[in-house]
């Protein structure tokens, strides 16, 4: 039992990618609408934002971290660069002030975790509501509509048949997978995940590191809301709600682990396309969205337990 965990847990992605084929086979199966053209667009189109996301939180957790407000940080970048556009600003210093928004919020949540001691549970989930509630604040409620065809372009216009924020989402999926793998910067994160002290006393440094780990989480936060904008041509203060642990839960089926030293950007990737063929599929078969929330929910607990399980019999 104890090799079969541990060739399990050192092929998590190979093993979440023949899981994701199967399940399309049976997926398939249940609706005759699974494997059309225009059905698997759409699941592509509509994992970008939590695969943008899903980035930073694989890097988050490999660090010993995670993000809560990564939702409403995607939420209220999206407002700001939509409401900026709307005032006349330009596309690029729009996008780039919604950027440096998420970077900022982002930083914020370093310091109070790296400096302060804050737990990051209560750090994030209290930018989380700051960031949420002032999305509200700024739109009082309601969505910003009718921005410039230039921006819109990135959501709804590409090569293939596929909007250009795809392959932004795949250049950078690429980009920061082979980064954490191969650079010696971001390889850093796992010695600082698995024992920050050791890590400390080999001469990294953990704190700038760890500081640097959620300015990304939150710039990539950011551009999730500006290219969702773009898709729906509209910027929606709630939008996002639960994505967070939707990211989380895809991170850790793709053999990231809670308690830090694990994971990569492709296997978060590969759980958020599986959580994505899943939710379109119950949508196929009209299953409620509120079964659906519950299902996230259960994906998420199996998902835990199964890392906990295994690193365990890998002792």
């Amino acid at each position: 039992m104890t090799e079969v965990a541990r060739r399990l847990a050192g092929f998590r992605e190979l093993a979440l990618i023949l899981f994701i084929v199967v399940s399309g086979i049976v997926m398939s199966q249940l609706s005759a609408f699974f494997f059309t053209e225009g059905n698997l667009r759409s699941v592509v189109i509509g994992m970008v934002p939590g695969a943008i996301i899903a980035i930073g939180m694989a890097v988050l957790l490999a660090s010993g971290g995670f993000d809560l407000s990564v939702a409403a940080v995607m939420a209220l970048c999206g407002t700001i660069c939509a409401y900026l556009l709307n005032e006349g600003l330009v596309i690029p210093l729009a996008v780039g002030a919604a950027l440096l928004l998420g970077a900022l919020i982002g930083s914020g949540n370093g310091i109070l975790v790296t400096f302060l001691g804050v737990n990051p549970l209560i750090a994030t989930l209290g930018t989380l509501l700051v960031a949420r509630g002032l999305a509200l604040v700024i739109t009082e409620g309601y969505n910003i509509s009718n921005l410039p065809p230039g921006f819109v372009r990135l959501g709804q216009e590409g090569p293939l048949d596929l909007p250009w924020m795809v392959w932004i989402m795949l250049g950078l999926v690429i980009l920061f997978d082979l980064a954490l793998r191969h650079t010696r910067f971001l390889r850093q994160v796992y010695y600082m995940g698995a024992n920050e002290r050791a890590a400390r006393l080999s001469g990294i440094r953990v704190d700038a590191l760890r500081v640097f780990t959620y300015v990304l989480s939150g710039t990539l936060a950011a551009l999730a809301g500006v290219l969702l904008a773009a898709r729906l041509n509209t910027a929606v203060p709630t939008a996002g709600q639960n994505l967070e642990l939707t990211v989380i839960a895809a991170a850790v089926l793709g053999g990231a682990s809670l308690t830090g030293g694990e994971g990569t950007v492709l296997g978060a990737v590969l759980g958020i396309a599986f959580l994505a063929l899943l939710s379109n599929t119950l949508t196929l078969l009209h299953v409620s969205i509120f079964w659906q929330i519950v299902t996230t929910g259960i994906v998420l607990i199996a998902a835990v337990s199964l890392d906990m399980l295994l690193r365990r019999h890998q002792v």
